[in-house]
């Protein structure tokens, strides 16, 4: 817990792990309801319109209930932080299990990757959502949507747990690897040219565009607080991501 707990709070904490009260479960839930609400928002600006919010939270509050049940207040770790990786795992785990993503995005997906990889070879450069968008017979808005969804099954499946015998390591939370067989010399190398790389690509992207990829990255801020920042509509924010996340595309696949 905090420094900032409370006397109800530590009288809620006391009666859950000592009496596994529901009723102090039900408080401990509405109490930290907005970490459930704060990776929703997150993590659905990645997903297909298609996706469910309520679904997405539903997979969220499971996570938040798992952290109740498994938080050991004798560690050195705030809940809130704990509770973090457990409702981000709970949500990628139940997407991971779920075909979210529909035929006919794959579909589409497909046809713009080979329309893109056969545009650079004509035009020796990574060609536009518009020239793309000219070839397939879509949008510019269309096939950055597309690449944006798309790309989160990457990370899915970069994220993915790896397979244990065990339900959880001593270690805690979050996704603990047991042994890294690539943790090499060329492996450190490769990784490190491909950060150079990102880089390179971040600055190649316009003001706004740095701005709310920075921002939404680095700070954690969601779309709507990005938009305070800027002074623009979170429907514009929302824009300028798909536009950044298109042009990133590359590295970030």
């Amino acid at each position: 817990m905090s420094k900032s707990t409370t006397v109800y709070d530590q009288h809620l904490w006391d009666n859950w792990i000592k009496n596994k009260d529901n009723e102090a479960a039900d408080q401990l839930i509405k109490k930290y309801f907005y970490l459930v609400n704060y990776h929703v928002q997150r993590i659905a600006i990645h997903l297909p319109s298609s996706v469910s919010k309520d679904d997405i939270t539903s997979l969220g509050l499971f996570g938040l209930y798992d952290a109740l049940n498994k938080f050991e207040p004798s560690r050195d770790l705030k809940f809130d932080t704990y509770a973090s990786f457990r409702i981000r795992g709970a949500i990628m785990d139940g997407l991971r299990k779920e075909d979210w993503l529909p035929r006919s995005i794959r579909d589409k997906a497909k046809t713009i990757e080979r329309a893109s990889q056969s545009l650079e070879q004509q035009l020796q450069r990574q060609p536009t959502s518009e020239e793309i968008g000219v070839v397939v017979g879509l949008s510019a808005k269309s096939v950055e949507e597309v690449v944006k969804d798309t790309l989160f099954v990457n990370v899915l499946s970069i994220e993915e747990k790896p397979k244990s015998s065990h339900e959880d390591y001593k270690e805690g939370i979050g996704y603990h690897i047991p042994s890294d067989p690539s943790n090499s010399p060329e492996h450190h190398i490769l990784k490190a040219e491909n950060i150079q790389d990102m880089e390179a690509a971040i600055k190649a992207l316009n003001e706004n565009e740095q701005m709310v990829v920075s921002l939404f990255y680095k700070e954690e801020l969601t779309l709507t607080e990005i938009g305070h920042v800027l002074d623009l509509t979170t429907s514009r924010i929302s824009q300028i991501h798909k536009r950044a996340i298109f042009k990133l595309r590359k590295q970030l696949s």
